[in-house]
Order: C-alpha cells, then sequence, then structure tokens
C-alpha cells in the first residue's frame, strides 16, 4: 500500500527537485500527486512500497537537517550583507498588490464587525 513521505504544500521548487533526485538516486520507488485544478488535493510524493519507508525516511530526515543548516547559514550571510528581503521590501516590490491586500482584509474585517454590531441590537 502507498505511504506519504513527503507533503509538498508551500515546498520551494528547488527542495522538492532534491527530495525526489535523492529519492531516485536511492532506487526508492514514489510517485508524486499534484494539488488538482482547484487546489484542494493534497501535493506529496508518495511511497509505493511500505517497505522501503523506513530508508526513505531516515534519507529525508538526514537531507532535512543539512538543508536547515545550509539555508540558516545563506540568510545569515544575507542578513550580514544587507540583502535579506525584508516585509518593507516585499511592500516597495509591489506596492499595489499589498495596497489590494489590506484594503480587502479591513473590509472584511470591517464586515464581520458591523454584522455582531447590528445582530446585538
Amino acid at each position: 500500500m502507498a505511504k506519504i513521505i513527503f507533503r509538498l504544500n508551500d515546498v520551494p521548487d528547488d527542495e522538492a527537485h532534491d527530495v525526489r533526485e535523492l529519492l531516485a538516486s536511492h532506487a526508492i520507488d514514489f510517485y508524486e500527486t499534484s494539488a488538482g485544478n482547484w487546489g484542494v488535493s493534497m501535493p506529496a510524493i508518495w511511497l509505493k512500497d511500505d517497505g522501503q519507508f523506513e530508508q526513505a525516511r531516515e534519507l529525508l530526515d538526514a537531507y532535512q537537517k543539512e538543508r536547515t543548516i545550509r539555508m540558516r547559514a545563506e540568510y545569515a550571510r544575507l542578513k550580514q550583507e544587507g540583502k535579506n528581503k525584508t516585509f518593507f521590501d516585499a511592500v516597495k516590490e509591489k506596492p499595489v498588490s499589498f495596497t489590494i491586500h489590506l484594503a480587502v482584509a479591513w473590509l472584511v474585517i470591517y464586515l464581520s464587525i458591523q454584522l455582531v454590531l447590528d445582530l446585538a441590537q
């Protein structure tokens, strides 16, 4: 029976690619499911053989520890150089998108509060 080994929700493309290569290089049979047309399914990498689960889990745990160390070092380097991306950098990149999202959030909050106040009267 198939068993899930790695969920792909919000996983960067390079990490997903590395996981696929890692499993393939160790001859671990797997298949992948996508989020589907509407994004409601679970994107994941599944093992075809339950017997390979322990081996795959050990490989993925080691890979994720190594990746964590590498990404933290990269972040520290960028931060030291002053090149790390901040919230304000993201706002500067897409000010119109940020403004629209902020307006929609405020509208939802306003309508939610207004509904409660109307029901209280």
